[in-house]
């Protein structure tokens, strides 16, 4: 099959690894849990990442990261994503990756969160290419030592700055030593969330690089996720915020994709799939921990629907289970 004839949703090698299909849920941190990527899977997404696990909490006191480790019943494949700034600390912790047989680590070269970026981690290895490509080098040796020599990957953004966008620069670093896979939130850090993406930066990687490039970057809806992968040529699309309370996006992305159309989700579905997930968020973390997480899931799980403000005031104050039964008993 020719190149031009690449249909839009399509298989995807990560290395060795092959994925049934190039649909990614993005690792967002205080969202991607695991009872979440769950949901997610069953809904369509064919690779999943934790949130991002600092590598200095994991080597000091591995047990504070484990619930944020572990895979996710029906998650046949996952990335794992470390962060730091010491390509030795990188090493070990990726060392301690061993009993939890990720099929991928990933590397966050791309969060712009202060307390992050003050570590030396994130975007701000964006601004130290050497330190970035021994991070990588490190992992990958670790990875060759002890995971199975399985894919690195690595999680970027366009630059720190508009006057420092070097996402070319940084790719071809990465790669150089050992990345498999670069994921492009094409943003600056200084733009943080705000702001509009950049994907023409997106279609000059995928068009320089001969690994996979994953665009991720506004993407919304099912038609946003066909439009970057026409008008940018990326091998996959990575969704973030425009999955958080819609995990519904990937089936209805892969349907529209493959048949050209699909069917919105219905609000008692999105409703019911929200409830699940707390109810595997609770199993997971407890039931007063996990109904306080919720609320801002459900907040995104309600949002269009009719009287869903109203749900809102209500679930905001919802401490138990039962309590949210209560209020979705419509629903439910």
């Amino acid at each position: 099959m020719s190149e031009e004839t690449i249909p839009l949703y399509h298989s995807l090698h990560i290395g060795d690894l092959k994925l049934e299909g190039n649909l990614f849920l993005a690792p967002v941190a205080g969202y991607s849990d695991r009872a979440f990527r769950s949901v997610c899977i069953e809904l369509g997404a064919n690779f999943t990442c934790t949130e991002l696990i600092s590598s200095e909490a994991l080597i000091r006191d591995a047990k504070k990261s484990e619930y944020l480790l572990q895979r996710a019943d029906n998650e046949r494949a996952y990335a794992i994503q470390l962060f730091g700034s010491d390509p030795e600390v990188m090493y070990q912790a990726a060392l301690r990756l061993v009993p939890y047989h990720p099929e991928v680590v990933d590397i966050n070269c791309g969060c712009p969160v202060p307390k992050v970026i003050k570590t030396g981690s994130g975007s701000a290895l964006m601004k130290d290419l050497p330190r970035l490509g021994n991070i990588v080098a490190a992992v990958k040796r670790a990875s060759r030592e002890a995971l199975g020599d399985i894919p690195v990957t690595v999680k970027i953004r366009s630059g720190w700055d508009e006057q420092s966008i070097n996402y070319r620069d940084t790719a071809r670093v990465a790669v150089e030593n050992g990345a498999s896979l670069v994921a492009l939130h094409a943003r600056t850090r200084a733009q943080g969330y705000a702001g509009k993406a950049n994907w023409d930066h997106i279609a000059d990687l995928a068009s320089s690089l001969t690994i996979p490039v994953i665009g991720s970057g506004d993407l919304f809806s099912p038609e946003d996720a066909q439009r970057m992968l026409q008008v940018t040529g990326c091998s996959g699309v990575m969704f973030a915020r425009g999955a958080m309370g819609n995990p519904f996006i990937f089936k209805e992305t892969r349907a529209l994709l493959e048949n050209g159309t699909y069917t919105p989700v219905p609000p008692q579905e999105r409703i019911r799939t929200g409830f699940l997930q707390l109810k595997r968020l609770a199993a997971d973390i407890g039931e007063p921990i996990a109904c306080r997480e919720m609320r801002k899931q459900f907040c995104a799980y309600t949002r269009g629907i009719e009287g869903g403000a109203a749900l809102r005031n209500q679930l905001v104050h919802a401490d138990t289970i039962l309590k949210y039964q209560d209020i979705l008993a419509e629903y439910l």
